[in-house]
């Protein structure tokens, strides 16, 4: 499956260099969930603009300009639509009434019927999330209407975002995860399509010592955040798919024989060594040989300080001192 990531910052409280590693370690946490392409979209002066390359979020820097407001992030497992196409890859550009930019996590099973249905136009864009895109845009008119009648015409699993070029971020939750935390002393919501995704990177600049509300979202949910903070929602008709268990089947069977035995075997003894799993991931995500990572593992430092080079990361849990 894919992931969905980002914030939206209300108060402009926070430091741009905190905000800033923010979205690289959530980017970096939603891999788990889909390393062959990345993208963020964010807006400036008004403009929606979108970066996304077909790699993995660890090897691309996510620099939305300082001033930035909100970010929508995704990082891909590709299912239909080559990821060394860019075009295929999420976030998407539309527009309605207004532009805005699209992500999903899931599989649409009935793109090509829609597509055909609707006379929706010609596109170079092979992804079937695509037609959820152009669904709104026929519909000239991006709100919580639209947003429903898309959502009940598509069939699949799904939980999709929308960024608007107000800085409005719309979350339509399908039978795919959603986690939504609301931090109201630092004014800003972050969102993942896990928790272990959310919690893994707010703990790296110390945000988890801050107090935050859990917002509960369900299949057939819609919410909207506007650039004020103030949340509004409403909902669609959500549908079982029958077909998600078949789909789970086989992500699980690509994902157990992904690794090689020896790749394995150091999974399995790195909390040995005091080195999480997730590192040793990054580590043979980026290029690292089985080997190499295991020389590695008997020198603590060694494999910290590839991390951080890695990464690029620091401590910044002191920026929040005085917040």
């Amino acid at each position: 499956m894919c992931a969905l990531f980002g914030w939206l910052d209300y108060k402009h409280i926070i430091p741009y260099k905190v905000l800033k590693k923010l979205t690289q370690a959530l980017a970096n946490a939603a891999e788990e969930r889909g390393t062959d392409a990345a993208g963020i979209a964010y807006i400036r002066d008004k403009r929606v603009t979108i970066y996304k390359r077909p790699k993995p979020a660890h090897k691309i820097r996510f620099n939305a300009p300082d001033g930035t407001t909100a970010i929508m992030g995704h990082t891909r497992l590709t299912t239909q639509g080559n990821q060394k196409f860019n075009q295929n890859n999420h976030p998407f550009p539309g527009h309605a009434d207004r532009d805005f930019a699209f992500a999903h996590n899931g599989v649409l099973y009935n793109d090509a019927e829609l597509r055909k249905a609707n006379n929706l136009p010609e596109t170079n864009i092979e992804t079937d999330s695509y037609v959820a895109v152009q669904l709104i845009e026929q519909q000239k008119k991006l709100d919580f209407d639209s947003l429903k009648n898309m959502a009940e015409t598509v069939q699949g699993n799904f939980t999709f975002t929308v960024l608007d070029e107000d800085n409005s971020l719309y979350i339509i939750k399908g039978s795919n995860p959603m986690c939504l935390l609301h931090f109201e002393v630092l004014g800003i919501y972050f969102y993942a399509s896990t928790e272990s995704i959310m919690k893994n990177a707010l703990k790296k600049v110390g945000m988890l010592n801050f107090p935050y509300t859990k917002i509960e979202t369900v299949h057939g949910d819609i919410l909207r955040i506007d650039s004020k903070g103030f949340l509004s929602r409403s909902k669609f008709e959500g549908k079982e798919d029958f077909r998600y268990d078949s789909f789970m089947r086989y992500y699980d069977d690509w994902e157990d024989n992904y690794y090689t035995q020896h790749e394995e075997m150091l999974l399995e003894m790195c909390n040995c060594y005091g080195v999480d799993k997730d590192d040793v991931l990054l580590l043979l995500d980026y290029g690292y040989t089985a080997d190499e990572i295991e020389d590695m593992l008997c020198d603590y430092s060694l494999i910290t300080d590839t991390i951080k080079a890695i990464t690029g990361e620091e401590d910044d849990s002191d920026f929040f001192v005085g917040i």
